[in-house]
């Protein structure tokens, strides 16, 4: 099965989703299920794994609703406000949905590098074993200290590092990056999203050699049974199609085996996320 491990969709609105900003003007708009399926079945795509994109619990619902309404829809990574005092029944109220596998905050536009440490925070990251529940890394480099303490942490919890941690790309920043990586890679019960690069490189004029140095570094540190694909859809279109997404990921392909690249497309994430 070929999935689409990190993918979005929402009813626009101009208030809430303040951060699709005026030079994004090609995704103020809805996106949702019927929108992403011919994409999906354009480029052999069984599935897609959607993730939130707002931090509230009706969020989380909207996307269990479609999900129910619509079978490509493989796994939900929602939100749930890890740091209240009643996280434990919110968990176990949220477990009774099969397709949450998982949850994720908007740690990127947390100014506080060490929120992912708060205890209020650590508390919630550890009722999530209790269900299975997966935790998706959203991270600005002055996260890198604190994903790395936080990980450390929970030797248990199965975490993932979305968007490879947002390299810049468009100013070639590569070192401080690529030390994270490494360090982060050792842990591993932590896998790594290969999505969401187009839109960290140069928008208009990127080419695709652009990724290739980021993409190898995240392989060899994490190996072919760690990585998984992502568009990031439909945020990605601001830079690229869904195609072109897609093939900026099998340009760094040339050295899988069959099998590596089936587990790249698909079977890592199906683990992952465990459906």
């Amino acid at each position: 099965m070929r999935i689409d491990a990190h993918q979005h969709f929402w009813i626009y609105n101009r208030e809430r989703d303040a951060w699709i900003t005026d030079d994004m003007q090609a995704i103020q708009r809805n996106f949702l299920p019927v929108d992403l399926s011919p994409l999906l079945k354009e480029n052999l795509i069984d599935g897609a794994v959607a993730v939130q994109a707002t931090q509230s619990l009706e969020e989380t619902q909207f996307l269990v609703d479609l999900a129910s309404m619509y079978a490509l829809i493989k796994a939900v990574v929602g939100w749930v406000d890890l740091q209240a005092d009643d996280i434990v029944e919110q968990l176990e109220k949220l477990s009774q949905f099969p397709i949450i596998k998982g949850f994720r905050h908007v740690v990127q536009g947390e100014e506080d590098p060490d929120f992912l440490m708060r205890p209020a925070f650590q508390r919630g990251i550890a009722a999530l074993g209790k269900h299975q529940f997966t935790y998706d890394l959203l991270i600005h480099p002055r996260h890198y200290a604190s994903t790395l303490a936080c990980v450390k942490q929970f030797p248990a919890q199965r975490f993932v590092l979305d968007h490879m941690a947002k390299p810049n790309i468009r100013a070639k920043e590569f070192d401080e990056w690529a030390a994270f990586i490494q360090a982060l890679a050792a842990y591993p019960n932590v896998y790594c999203k290969v999505s969401g690069l187009v839109t960290e490189a140069d928008w208009l004029n990127w080419k695709i050699d652009d990724f290739q140095p980021y993409i190898q570094h995240v392989v060899t540190c994490f190996g072919k049974d760690r990585v998984m694909f992502g568009t990031d859809w439909p945020v990605c279109l601001v830079a690229a199609s869904y195609a072109d997404v897609m093939g900026v990921a099998a340009h760094s392909l040339t050295d899988f085996t069959e099998a590596e690249r089936a587990a790249f497309w698909g079977g890592n994430a199906q683990q992952f996320y465990n459906f």
